[in-house]
C-alpha cells in the first residue's frame, strides 16, 4: 500500500535537486510535442512545468506560453533559463489562472503527482470548450539490458510504475483518451546520466547512505556502458496522451 505521507514528500522534493534536474533529465522529441500540441494553438499552459523541460518546447512565435509549478525554487530556475514564459505559482488542483483562458493544457512528468478528480475539474475549467489537455511521459526503454540495471540501482520511479499500470484515465469533463508513444534515443554523459538519477524523487528522499549507493553504482554503470568519447546512448519511449474538452 502507497503511503500518502511519502507519497507527498516525493512529489515536493524536486526544488532541493532543481540543478540535477536541469541537468540530467531528457528533454521532449519533435514528434511528440506536435502530437501534443497542435501548431495553430495561441494559449499553452504547461502545469508542473518544473525547472521548464516541456515548456521549452511548446515555445513558437505568436504563441503565450504560462507555466504552472508549486516549488518555488523550480520555478525560478525555469524563469531564469526561459524569461519570456509567464510564471505563476499553482497546482494542478488550483493553477490560479482564469476560466476558458487555454488551447491548451501540457503535463509533463506530472499526472502521476495529482489528485486526478480535482485535476481534471480544474482542467476543464481553465480550457475553452474544445481545448486539449495533454499528459506526457519519458520511460526509459528497460528492453536493453543495461536500461534494465540501471533501473534496478534506481528502483522503478513513480511516474514508470505509474504507467505501467496503465497510465491515466480522464472519467469526466474530456472526451476519449488518445495514446501514442514515440520511441527516440538520448545522447549524454555520464556526468548526466548520474545527476538524472540524483533528480528522481525517491533518490532525493532516501536516507544519506542510501543514496551514496546509488549514486555510486549509477556513476559505475555510467563508466561501463560510455563509448570511447564518453557518450552514453539512452533509449526512450515517450508516451504521449490526449483528450479534447467536452
Amino acid at each position: 500500500m502507497t503511503d500518502p505521507h511519502r507519497q507527498a514528500r516525493m512529489a515536493t522534493s524536486f526544488g532541493r535537486e532543481a540543478a540535477s534536474y536541469s541537468k540530467g533529465r531528457p528533454d521532449y522529441p519533435e514528434a511528440a510535442i506536435a502530437h501534443l500540441v497542435p501548431s495553430e494553438a495561441r494559449v499553452v499552459v504547461d502545469i508542473g512545468a518544473g525547472t521548464g523541460k516541456l515548456t521549452a518546447s511548446l515555445l513558437s512565435p505568436g504563441r503565450t506560453v504560462i507555466a504552472v509549478e508549486p516549488d518555488r525554487v523550480m520555478l525560478d530556475a525555469l524563469s531564469s533559463a526561459l524569461p519570456t514564459v509567464h510564471s505563476v505559482s499553482g497546482t494542478a488542483e488550483q493553477t490560479t489562472l482564469d476560466d476558458s483562458v487555454a488551447d491548451v493544457l501540457t503535463y509533463g512528468q506530472a499526472w502521476h503527482w495529482v489528485q486526478p478528480e480535482p485535476a481534471t475539474a480544474e482542467a476543464a475549467r481553465v480550457l475553452q470548450p474544445g481545448g486539449r489537455i495533454g499528459l506526457v511521459w519519458n520511460i526509459r526503454d528497460e528492453s536493453v539490458p543495461w536500461v534494465a540495471a540501471l533501473t534496478g540501482i534506481m528502483s522503478a520511479s513513480a511516474a514508470e510504475l505509474f504507467v505501467a499500470r496503465g497510465g491515466p484515465r480522464l472519467r469526466t469533463h474530456f472526451g476519449p483518451l488518445e495514446h501514442k508513444a514515440f520511441d527516440w534515443e538520448r545522447r549524454l554523459t555520464s556526468e548526466q546520466l548520474v545527476a538524472m538519477a540524483a533528480s528522481r524523487s525517491h533518490v532525493i528522499t532516501a536516507a544519506d547512505a542510501e543514496r551514496t549507493r546509488i549514486l555510486a553504482g549509477v556513476q559505475e554503470l555510467a563508466d561501463d556502458v560510455a563509448d570511447s568519447d564518453g557518450v552514453i546512448v539512452l533509449p526512450y519511449r515517450t508516451h504521449v496522451y490526449r483528450a479534447h474538452r467536452l
